[in-house]
């Protein structure tokens, strides 16, 4: 989970760390495309080399399902949000990933995975800590409230389709009777049905650009970068429950700040109402991670207060 959020952090200080590398003119749906193909190749191969399990007919549906949660929705989502929602209040809305898996994850899938206790509390506090981190304004038009519903929306798509993934993973190993893990097989059906509608919406809605000089710099990116982490994403599935690994979404801001602050700038010029939202943030991660998990019988969600 660690290398994961360090590569995705490695992606928001690209222009910063590597500016050879930084490509500005790539339309934003079709650079959503370029880590999901080799990701669906490999997976493929992987899948087929190792004779494992794949998903028929109602879990095909939901490897699509995943795809499109994980990656196409949100992408789509967000770039509608672009022009509505500045970046830093994107980040800080996206930080309710967690609060959804929280929510979502005894119903979506009912993965046998335990949760961590006290999950609820420690996701909201990581998205109280983003707030003190960035500056946030509530919408002042309908185009900026459309903005936040869809950031909000892409969060929540997120969320669901994590828990989605990790369910998908347990219940096909345990149909595999001693075969290998079937998780190359789902990524590699998600990652395909992602990449196949991301590249038709940037057919449909963008221009996309087949200028060699800008899309080297971007292939190399994704194929060091991009690639190796969403393959880590999906390796995550089945060793950890989805409300832990929404942590990304934590972890993501916190490590590229940091990196930020010891790279390019200087301690003294961090606010101390920053200091002290980083300081939550990674509470509230740590726990979230290294947490004690619930007792058995909690199988409800937080919200379920009328349960026993």
């Amino acid at each position: 989970m660690f290398l994961l959020s360090l590569l995705w952090a490695a992606t928001v200080l690209r222009a910063d760390l590597l500016p050879v590398l930084a490509s500005t003119h790539m339309p934003r749906l079709e650079r959503q495309v370029l880590p999901l193909v080799p990701l669906a190749i490999v997976a493929g191969a992987i899948a087929l080399s190792q004779s494992v399990r794949w998903p028929q007919r109602r879990q095909l549906w939901s490897c699509t399902l995943v795809g499109l949660g994980l990656f196409a929705v949100p992408a789509l989502l967000i770039d509608f949000s672009e022009s509505r929602v500045p970046a830093f209040a994107r980040t800080a809305l996206l930080t309710l990933v967690p609060v959804f898996a929280v929510v979502f994850e005894p119903y979506i899938g009912k993965s046998s995975q335990r949760r961590v206790s006290g999950g609820l509390l420690a996701t909201l506090s990581g998205v109280t800590a983003a707030l003190f981190i960035f500056p946030v304004s509530m919408p002042n038009s309908a185009g900026s409230a459309l903005g936040f519903a869809g950031v909000i929306a892409a969060a929540a798509s997120v969320a669901a389709s994590n828990c989605l993934g990790v369910a998908l993973v347990a219940q096909l190993d345990v149909q595999s009777a001693g075969r290998r893990s079937s998780v190359a097989a789902i990524a590699a059906i998600a990652a395909a049905t992602a990449a196949i509608v991301l590249a038709m919406a940037s057919l449909i809605f963008e221009q996309p650009l087949w200028n060699w000089n800008i899309v080297t710099p971007e292939w190399t990116w994704s194929a060091a970068i991009e690639t190796p982490a969403t393959f880590l994403l999906f390796w995550l599935m089945p060793r950890m429950s989805a409300t832990r690994m929404a942590t990304r979404y934590l972890l993501v801001p916190l490590l590229a700040i940091i990196i930020g602050v010891i790279l390019l700038r200087s301690v003294q010029d961090v606010h101390p109402r920053t200091w002290l939202g980083l300081s939550l943030m990674a509470a509230s991660a740590a726990w979230l991670l290294f947490g004690p998990n619930e007792s058995a019988g909690l199988s409800t969600s937080p919200l379920d207060l009328g349960r026993k």
